[in-house]
């Protein structure tokens, strides 16, 4: 945050004693602090504190203001951290849980011991904390070598202050580059887009420009076109046709175009991207990839035909079935007829190396998926299951009887995100099924279809009308786009499942029309217009009405699924009231503030990013759990994800978890509740689309609630949704020999 202009600004010295807001995104923070100079008195400051801890002692430069409402108090420009001098400042400094190893009651005991002198002994005498009783050894050196950490942190945060960074991102920066980070960043400031996870572009390039890189270099204009093909995947789209990416990058950079297109084919001659003409319909679209994505691509399309032609079969005994008898004896196993549309699917799935089976919700996947494995285990046939998310693995085995897994498990991802089974190492397996296959991105399809082995018969099982999926690529769209790829779309529901709300209404949004409200006792719409007056009526059904009519948890049985992450009725916020709702604070419970964000044990949490470091075999972005212990000696807590696994954080890695009482309707692909909240406002007017609602309402085991705007809901059902994305696949199965 720039300094004001005009006359020099105030100084305050003052100990951080509690956070009141913080809004991650802007870095605008609301606290209390104790002055140096007031006592006991505590003194509101407002502005850019993200990342200051409490309990740390703060040089504040700003103005002396007055609110209308709130009185006077001090607005900050820009803050360092300054070391405490009294006994109680050193103590409450010790125990804030900036140095690992110390807590509250051992910075107590330390500070009892050496009194004023503390932190000058752990500078320069650390042996002589073994003094302390309970400080052995090993610990004694875990605190000296945090101390010194601490040190070069600070000298690396005080250069990144001063050109614009604020001390969150500078934690990432430093935990990505170490000492080396001030010179990364004077040299080359647009690597941070690149390395850093949570910078993107933007901050890459206000430290740019604050480190003297021009306007208009063309490293600038380089990272800027790399950065703009970066958001259109992140947006879904595998490649950008040129005219798109130059006007895109040309808002970005505020440039000319000429030096735009210049620097891109600089980028094509360098290898940085790839250019190649991709036919869409009668059209050839001149379109520029980044490199992971072209080949994914290419070796996806090319593996899937591979397997599709190969003359190797793994269940050879399909080809030659008499299938009235195969399915006169099914029907005394299941006790149930298949109607021809599954019966079409059985014999696909067990006949075709690649097949595509998809439908709506009340459909018969399941049932089908079930009579596929009946058959292939009557013959002793090898057969995995995979979903993308441990939700949606775990509703598989339930439906399935056998047991699933995640496709990132199944493929034992490792660091980087190499996976153990590939072309060369391929999996054990005669039948792969993947269901959710809608959630598939480019990426991940390509990684798991080269690890199946020839003449193995892969299955993909998906609802194509439901979102496609968060990361690049519409593989289950594309597919079924590919006349070579074998398919079956079920479109009979079944007469059980005609007497579902939930079902019956995910079929007529699906087709345009309006719920059925009236004589429901699954399917409810409470109306209101107001963002704010949605949420308060959210959080009264989710955390009161639900839980009181029909007996579930908020907590573990209720999600709120919102179209969009911001504004009053937004995951966001609607994440901080069903917090206080649902897990508030508790007397003597510990709690940890990251940014804006206060975790508590109990709270529903979801995982931000893919790391392959975490777990047994890695994390993943959209992993559920649930916080079930925070340690502010040991600066870590441990989340317990749906598949059942013990993860621990570090206090400096809660930037990897967000609140999962409310998520948006994107990350709740592939998960299954008992009952589903959707508020819906006209201030998601752009995200108000027909699939956007089908899904959210087809994640609903039992119930849903709609709570919100009539025209809303108009809108939704009206928008057929956005136009496809750009992809390359359908035309790769096509062209490829």
């Amino acid at each position: 945050m720039a300094t004001p202009p005009g006359p020099p600004g105030a100084v305050l010295d003052a100990v951080l004693e509690r956070i009141t807001y913080a809004n991650e995104e802007t870095g605008y923070t609301i606290a209390r602090v104790a002055g140096a100079r007031t006592g006991s008195e505590l003194i509101t400051v407002v502005g850019p504190l993200l990342g200051a801890q409490v309990g740390e002692s703060l040089r504040l430069t700003g103005r002396w203001t007055s609110h209308p409402r709130y009185g006077r108090q001090f607005e900050v420009w820009s803050y360092l951290t300054v070391l405490p001098a009294t006994v109680q400042g050193i103590q409450r400094y010790l125990g804030s849980g900036l140095i690992k190893g110390i807590g509250p009651k051992m910075a107590e005991r330390i500070v009892d011991h050496f009194g004023t002198a503390t932190l000058e002994i752990i500078e320069k005498e650390p042996g002589r904390l073994a003094e302390v009783p309970g400080l052995g050894p090993k610990r004694t050196r875990l605190i000296a070598a945090a101390w010194e950490e601490q040190k070069i942190i600070k000298e690396v945060m005080i250069f990144l202050q001063g050109v614009g960074v604020s001390t969150s991102i500078a934690v990432r920066i430093f935990k990505q580059y170490g000492e080396a980070s001030i010179a990364v960043v004077r040299g080359e400031p647009y690597r941070l887009a690149a390395d850093v996870w949570g910078i993107g572009f933007k901050t890459a390039d206000t430290i740019a420009q604050a480190v003297g890189i021009p306007h208009d270099s063309p490293d600038r204009v380089k990272a800027g076109l790399r950065h703009t093909l970066s958001e259109a995947a992140d947006d879904g789209h595998c490649y950008l046709p040129v005219p798109n990416l130059v006007t895109d990058a040309v808002k970005i950079l505020d440039v000319p175009a000429g030096l735009v297109a210049a620097c891109l084919e600089e980028l094509v001659a360098e290898q940085g991207v790839v250019r190649e003409d991709v036919p869409t319909g009668e059209n050839v679209v001149p379109a520029v990839y980044l490199v992971p994505f072209q080949r994914a691509e290419q070796s996806l399309a090319g593996s899937l035909l591979t397997l599709l032609n190969t003359g190797r079969d793994r269940m050879p005994g399909f080809a030659t079935a008499d299938w009235d008898r195969a399915l006169s004896w099914l029907r005394t196993r299941t006790g149930a007829d298949l109607a021809p549309e599954q019966a079409d699917a059985v014999r696909l799935a067990l006949t075709s190396k690649v097949a595509v089976l998809t439908g709506g919700p009340g459909c018969g996947k399941s049932f089908t998926v079930r009579s596929v494995l009946t058959l292939a285990h009557a013959k002793k046939a090898r057969v995995i299951l995979a979903a993308p998310t441990g939700r949606a693995a775990k509703r598989l085995a339930e439906l399935t009887g056998h047991e699933a897994t995640t496709v990132h498990r199944l493929l034992q991802l490792r660091p980087g995100g190499d996976a153990s089974f590939d072309r060369d190492h391929p999996l054990d397996a005669d039948l792969v099924v993947v269901d959710e296959a809608s959630m598939l991105d480019l990426l991940l399809a390509n990684k798991l279809v080269k690890a199946v082995a020839p003449g193995a018969h892969l299955l993909f099982v998906g609802d194509v009308d439901q979102l496609p999926s968060v990361g690049a690529g519409e593989v289950l769209r594309d597919l079924l786009a590919a006349p070579q790829i074998p398919r079956v779309r079920l479109t009979q529901i079944f007469r059980q499942a005609r007497q579902s709300g939930v079902v019956v209404n995910a079929h007529r949004v699906n087709t345009g029309l309006h719920p059925v409200l009236e004589g429901m006792d699954d399917f409810f719409l409470f109306p209101c217009e107001e963002p704010e007056e949605i949420a308060a009526l959210t959080v009264d059904v989710v955390a009161r009405r639900i839980p009181a009519r029909f007996g579930l948890s908020a907590r573990r049985d209720v999600q709120v699924l919102a179209p969009m992450h911001r504004g009053a009725a937004g995951a966001g916020a609607l994440n901080t009231a069903l917090q206080e709702a649902i897990t508030p604070a508790r007397e003597g419970m510990p709690e940890r503030r990251y940014g804006g964000r206060v975790f508590r044990i109990g709270d529903k949490v979801t995982q931000l990013r893919n790391n392959y470091d975490k777990g047994a075999a890695g994390v993943f972005n959209g992993t559920v759990g649930v916080v079930t212990d925070i340690r502010p000696d040991d600066h870590n807590l441990t989340v317990l994800t749906d598949e059942e696994e013990s993860v621990e954080y570090a206090f400096d890695e809660l930037d990897e978890l967000a609140h999962a009482y409310a998520v948006s309707i994107h990350r709740s692909q592939g998960s299954e509740y008992p009952a589903v909240v959707i508020p819906l406002a006209t201030s998601a007017w752009m995200m108000l689309q027909r699939n956007l609602l089908y899904t959210a309402v087809t994640r609903a085991k039992r119930l849903v609630v709609i709570v919100g705007s009539r025209r809303a809901l108009a809108q939704a059902i009206r928008t057929r949704g956005a136009g496809r994305r750009h992809t390359g696949l359908t035309h790769r199965l096509q062209t490829i020999p």
